[in-house]
């Protein structure tokens, strides 16, 4: 395949001379495009990512749990979280392999770049991450024009909300990751930008870990307002924490309890700005009754 960009120049060449020769119009000349790049995406979000620039049927394989969109539960599956299956890998013969750095075995992904495959990082952290992924992506998948419309509405979207709420008067929330052990965030995790943009305060913010554990002691002396609880759509227990034994919180007293879809929030797509949305909105509910509920 090494002759392929010089054969394409004389292509070119060829092709220049005879619209020349011949008054061939340059519309009428029609260029035959490089193959698109066969890709490995170990990750839900990169597959996500993928499709909504276009590359979708370039995928020829991926990890449990991609099904967004309906199209990602066609392409066959060759790992997890916890292993990755090497010797599909060598069996595809992927152009591409697009990793989940925090998310995908380490090892494997050594193993597979001492095979030789061309193997490339994600880790987006925040809403600019995947903006810049987006772009990035699009170069590697040979999609870059759709892939800056598509970042660049994402942007504009974010950007909207964040004017929208952003200056909202501040509500004091719990955000529930787990109930067993119970499970916070803090900075550095996925979902604190999201309280950040909807004006919640994260009592645990500044907590050493990304996700720390807690229990409900500590909570009791937050006062939070409102409690948030994402869960997955095949989550077995969406019962959560029992809140409804502390109404001590105002949040439970009020029944100020936010419920979102973890599978949109906690992924990282541009599917995030709509579970941001949803946020975003349903906190200004909250704020709405306690201002009509003042002094209750």
């Amino acid at each position: 395949m090494k002759f392929l960009p010089y054969f394409i120049l004389v292509l070119l060449c060829f092709l220049a001379s005879n619209v020349k020769a011949n008054n061939i119009k340059p519309d009428q000349v029609k260029v035959i495009d490089a193959p698109k790049p066969r890709i490995i995406a170990l990750a839900p979000h990169i597959v996500e990512m993928l499709f909504d620039i276009g590359a979708g049927a370039q995928i020829i394989a991926t990890t449990e749990h991609a099904d967004f969109p309906a199209a990602a539960n066609k392409i066959p599956k060759i790992g997890s979280s916890l292993r990755i299956q090497l010797e599909r890998v060598i069996e595809l013969q992927p152009d591409l392999v697009i990793a989940w750095k925090s998310g995908n075995p380490s090892d494997d992904l050594a193993r597979i770049k001492q095979l030789g495959f061309n193997v490339v990082y994600s880790q987006p952290d925040t809403f600019l991450d995947v903006a810049k992924e987006l772009r990035l992506f699009g170069q590697l998948s040979g999609h870059s024009e759709q892939a800056e419309h598509v970042a660049s509405k994402f942007l504009t979207d974010l950007a909207s909300i964040k004017k929208q709420y952003g200056q909202k008067q501040l509500l004091t929330g719990f955000y529930e990751v787990w109930s067993r052990p119970l499970t916070t965030i803090a900075k550095g995790s996925w979902p604190q930008q999201f309280l950040e943009v909807c004006s919640i305060h994260n009592p645990f913010q500044h907590a050493k870990a990304g996700y720390p554990q807690v229990n409900i002691e500590q909570v009791l002396q937050t006062n939070v307002d409102i409690i948030i609880q994402p869960f997955a759509k095949k989550q077995i227990d969406e019962n959560g924490f029992n809140w409804q034994q502390w109404p001590i919180l105002p949040a439970v007293k009020h029944q100020q309890m936010i419920r979102l879809d973890a599978d949109v929030v906690h992924r990282m797509t541009t599917r995030s700005l709509h579970a941001l949305s949803d946020l975003c909105q349903q906190a200004e509910q909250s704020r709405l009754y306690y201002q009509q509920h003042a002094g209750e």
